[in-house]
């Protein structure tokens, strides 16, 4: 059997950062799930996710960074001044915390090896939290990286020039069709310390296992980028699944009781797995 418990914690500048627990009776280790750009916990296939992990033996936290502009409420974003302020400083942070928080018992799964898993701009936040050996992340038993870019800003010099000059960029969420901004700051401390934002270097100074997964189809992020974070990572070649895209075929929201794409089940298999192998060896 496996419990569900809603959490929220406080991030480091006092707005929550708000998660499920997947908990299942005899666990072996534990998950966090990290969205990406313009994501949230109840996203698409995470529900899923974390209950397939759940299954599978691992405790299992989804959870919204603090800046995501998601709450519980998930049919719009009803904080959009906190999506402008979002940065990737501030989401490595949000890790952290919850990291500290399982390790303190604020949140359980105290006792066992954490892994993270980040899809699409949450295996950069993952890459980051890791390789930068952020606080608490020298435990780290490995990390899964799904459809994940190879850097933190893919804009031209013109394009950040603008921004700079202007103080934000736009970008319309699809999903709720709000217009909302992304603020200077987050560009500015890439500008400031660009080797802090290093994904490919991160993905070479994380000391733990890192498993790659992307679609073939992925038609927001190039297979190219997992082929760079592999190899930077030292781990083998990436896994690239067939028909795959950017959400590995899966509806947002994808239906209660509904049936995983092929897709979507081969990365959790593959997830599931590449945890399992790593905490027989813990």
């Amino acid at each position: 059997m496996v419990t569900h418990t809603p959490w929220e914690i406080e991030s480091a500048d006092a707005n929550p950062i708000l998660g499920d627990a997947h908990v299942p009776e005899s666990p072996v280790g534990v998950v966090l799930v990290i969205h990406g750009f313009l994501g949230y916990k109840d996203y698409g296939m995470f529900p899923w996710l974390a209950r397939a992990f759940a299954a599978a033996g691992f405790i299992t936290h989804r959870f919204n960074l603090s800046r995501s502009g998601m709450t519980n409420s998930i049919e719009t974003f009803e904080r959009p001044e906190l999506f402008e302020k979002d940065t990737w400083n501030a989401q490595v942070h949000d890790v952290s915390l919850v990291i500290e928080s399982i390790q303190g018992g604020a949140l359980v799964g105290a006792r066992y090896p954490l892994f993270l898993f980040g899809h699409s701009r949450g295996g950069v936040t993952a890459l980051l939290t890791a390789g930068r050996k952020a606080r608490g992340v020298r435990t780290l038993a490995g990390v899964v990286t799904a459809a994940a870019p190879s850097f933190c800003c893919s804009w031209t010099d013109e394009q950040k020039r603008e921004h700079m000059e202007r103080g934000y960029s736009e970008v319309v969420s699809n999903r709720t069709k709000q217009t909302l901004r992304i603020g200077r700051a987050w560009l500015a401390e890439q500008l400031e310390d660009p080797a802090a934002h290093d994904v490919l270097a991160h993905a070479r100074d994380t000391e733990c296992p890192v498993l790659v997964v992307h679609g073939a189809d992925d038609p927001t992020v190039p297979a190219s980028c997992a082929d760079e974070i592999a190899r930077a990572a030292g781990q083998g070649p990436p896994v690239v699944i067939d028909g795959a895209d950017h959400v590995f075929r899966t509806p947002n929201p994808m239906p209660e009781g509904a049936a995983p794409s092929p897709q979507l089940s081969r990365l959790a298999g593959l997830a599931a797995g590449f945890f399992r192998g790593l905490a027989a060896t813990d």
